[in-house]
C-alpha cells in the first residue's frame, strides 16, 4: 500500500468511493431541482433521449437552452426599451422563451413567461417589466442549476462513472 492511500484502501476503492458521493451529490441536486419546482417531468424525458450514441445530448440541449435564452432575454429588454412598446414583437419573443423554457422543462421560467405573455395582452409595459426582472432572476437560477448538474456529470464521468441517467442511478 501506498502512502497516499487513506486507511488503507486502495487506489480503485478511494476512486469508487469518490464516484459514490459525487452520483449521491448529483442525485440530491437533481432531487432538489424536483423539490424546488425548476424542472419538470420533461426534463426526465430529455434525459432519456441521450444515450451511448449521442453521450452529449443532454449537454449540447442545456448549452442550447442557456445561449438562446441569454439572446431572448437581451432582445426582451431592448424591445420593451423603444417607444411605443411594439408588444406583438415583445410577445413573439416571450412565446420562443417560452418554447424554449418548456421544451427543456424550465418550470418555473414557463410559468413567469405566462405571465409577461399576459402583460403584453394588456399592452402594460410595466408589467412586462416587473415580470421582466422575474424572468431573469429565475433564468439565472436554473442557469446555475443547470450548470452544476454538467459540472456533477463531468465529475462522474472523470470518475470512470457513466452518467449517472444512463444507468438510472
Amino acid at each position: 500500500m501506498g502512502k497516499n492511500s487513506v486507511a488503507g484502501l486502495s487506489g480503485k476503492e478511494e476512486e469508487a468511493m469518490q464516484l459514490a458521493a459525487v452520483k449521491q451529490q448529483y442525485i440530491e441536486h437533481m432531487d432538489s431541482l424536483r423539490a424546488e419546482e425548476l424542472l419538470d417531468d420533461q426534463f426526465l424525458e430529455l434525459q432519456q433521449l441521450q444515450d451511448e450514441s449521442s453521450p452529449d445530448f443532454v449537454e449540447e440541449v442545456v448549452l442550447l437552452f442557456i445561449q438562446d435564452s441569454g439572446r431572448i432575454i437581451q432582445n426582451l429588454a431592448d424591445s420593451l426599451e423603444q417607444q411605443p412598446v411594439n408588444f406583438k414583437k415583445v410577445d413573439a419573443h416571450v412565446h420562443q422563451f417560452k418554447g424554449g423554457s418548456s421544451s427543456i422543462g424550465a418550470k418555473r421560467v414557463k410559468a413567469v413567461c405566462i405571465i409577461l405573455h399576459m402583460c403584453c395582452d394588456r399592452q402594460d409595459q410595466q408589467g412586462c417589466l416587473f415580470a421582466l426582472e422575474h424572468v431573469k432572476r429565475e433564468f439565472d437560477l436554473i442557469k446555475g442549476k443547470l450548470e452544476t448538474m454538467l459540472e456533477l456529470e463531468k465529475q462522474i464521468v472523470a470518475l470512470g462513472g457513466t452518467p449517472p441517467f444512463l444507468n438510472k442511478l
